[in-house]
């Protein structure tokens, strides 16, 4: 298992990945960012908790609604499983 530090907003956080993943969750953390950037570009500073909520349920939004994607409700629960694993390790 690797540890890759993926800069969110100016904060790094150090997220597990399985060996040779590194690149794909690098990519990833860059796509979360740029979306974070535009919801604050748009409303304001948040504080952190409240920047990620708000992060998880547009991104959450934008898969549900994406077409031609069926997203169920073990989809939805998968997701929000990662969200409470990530708070957990940014409220630590």
């Amino acid at each position: 298992m690797s540890v890759v530090s993926i800069p969110i907003v100016n904060k790094n956080y150090p997220m597990g990945c399985e060996d040779g993943q590194e690149a794909r969750l690098i990519e990833l953390g860059k796509m979360v960012d740029a979306r974070a950037r535009q919801i604050l570009d748009k409303i304001g500073p948040l504080p952190e908790n409240s920047l990620l909520a708000t992060l998880c349920i547009v991104l959450a939004d934008e898969i549900k609604n994406r077409p031609n994607i069926d997203v169920t409700d073990a989809d939805l629960r998968e997701i929000l499983a990662r969200i409470r694993e990530i708070k957990n390790k940014i409220v630590m």
